[in-house]
Order: structure tokens, then sequence, then C-alpha cells
């Protein structure tokens, strides 16, 4: 959250090799816990180089994510693998990928934790608004605000839809900035930001980026220019499309 992803791809590859090594070797229950944890060690991989902007690195790694997952058996990890692979299909652009994948992951939805329907419904949100389709974007996370207060688990993996404040506002207004509905989106991102504290500083740039470019879509530069502070106008360093929006 602070420094970004590329100080921890590194470290986090190392650990996804030595779990591999491990599962080779292991047997019963031990290698199926080893499984999970290299699906979720895979997974952080997957969102770090796609935060990194690197999709073939992002591509590869979502691909490794959902076939640990399988071998695990654990379906709560396959829905999760699925939203991981619909990630990917959002930053490309194909929001119909995005919906296949995420329905997927939604078929057996009563037997998965309320956690992986959230993501599931988030990210189709995605893919409907890449599709133009804003009544399934509302539907989508209206419902998904509903199973928030039902989240339980102490699944150590996908957490940021409680750990991230107003995460599902953030992809709201994402949604609705992808479907121009500027003057939505700019009200709903300064309602975010109220509670997005300053030290989350890629949270609050990628934010207040999305703000100025709803406010300049609109027409209203002036605001634009507003919203963005003055370091970031004098010296924008590169940030990922999602900073926010992770696992």
């Amino acid at each position: 959250m602070f420094l970004g992803p590329h100080d921890l791809i590194g470290t986090v590859s190392a650990q996804c090799q030595l779990i591999d090594k491990l599962v080779r070797s292991a047997k019963g229950e031990t290698r199926r816990g080893l499984l999970r944890i290299g699906a979720a060690y895979a997974a952080l991989v997957g969102w770090l180089y796609q935060d990194a902007g690197d999709m073939d690195g992002a591509s590869f790694w979502r691909g490794v994510t959902q076939e640990i997952a399988i071998r695990s058996r654990d379906p709560h990890l396959i829905g999760y693998s699925l939203v991981n692979q619909a990630q990917v299909r959002t930053d490309l652009g194909d929001g119909h990928a995005v919906i296949d994948l995420c329905e997927a992951a939604l078929d057996n939805a009563d037997h998965l934790v309320p956690k992986v329907r959230i993501l599931a419904m988030q990210q189709q949100a995605h893919g409907a608004s890449l599709a133009g389709e804003r009544c399934s974007v509302d539907q989508l996370l209206d419902e998904a605000v509903r199973l928030l207060p039902r989240i339980d688990d102490d699944l150590p993996w996908g957490n940021a839809c409680r750990r991230t404040p107003g995460y599902l506002e953030v992809q709201r207004a994402t949604c609705y900035g992808r479907l121009e509905l500027d003057a939505e989106a700019g009200a709903l991102w300064a309602q975010v930001l109220t509670v997005v504290p300053e030290t989350a500083r890629r949270d609050r740039g990628v934010y207040m980026a999305r703000q100025a470019t709803a406010a300049a879509t609109a027409r209203q530069p002036d605001q634009a220019l507003e919203i963005s502070p003055g370091p970031w106008r004098r010296s924008s360093p590169r940030l990922a499309p999602h900073a926010c929006a992770g696992n």
C-alpha cells in the first residue's frame, strides 16, 4: 500500500517456489493444506504483477492460481481463482469474459463463503459496466452490500472487501466512470475520500485521479484541477490502475 508492488514480487514469488517444492513431497492433509496456501500466494503474485501493469505476468500467475486451487479441491479458492482471472479480463476490457468467469464462480453460490460471493459480484459489476449495463451494475453491487455484514470467515486471502474503506462504493464509482455517469461518479469519489486515511497514499492517489477524470469528462476542468493536489501536478509517479481494488 505504501511502496507499490515491485518490492514484493521477488519475495512472494520465492515463497511460491518454496511451497511448490514442499507440495511435491507432502502427503494427505498436509499436502492439501500446502496447496491451499500455495494458491493464495500465487493469487498475490498475480495481483502484484497486475498492479505493476504487467498483464502477461498477471495472466500467467492467475493461471497458476487456478490450477493450484483446483488441485486443492477447495471450492472457495476455486471461486476466488475465477474472480482473479476476471480481474485480468477487466483490465483487458473484455466485459463479456468477465461476466462469464464471475457467473461460473457463482454457479454454486450457496456453498461459497459470503466473501467470495461479494468478490465475484463486484467483479461481475465491472464486466457489466464494460458491457454498458448500468442496471446490472447496481443490482450486483446492491446485493454485495447486503452480504457484507455476513463475512465471518478466517481465510487469510481475499480480504480487500472488509479491509478497504468504502470498498463497494469504490467499485461502484469506478463502474460509473466507465459508463460516463460523471456526476454520479464524482459524488461517490468525494464520499469515498472522506473515509480513506491520509496514510493510504496510493489508494487516495488513484481515487483522486478517477475523481478528477470524472470532472474533466463532465467538462469541469477547474474542478478537475482543484481535485489534483499540488505535489501530483508537479511530479506524478506512475500509479497502477487499481492500487485500490486488490485481493
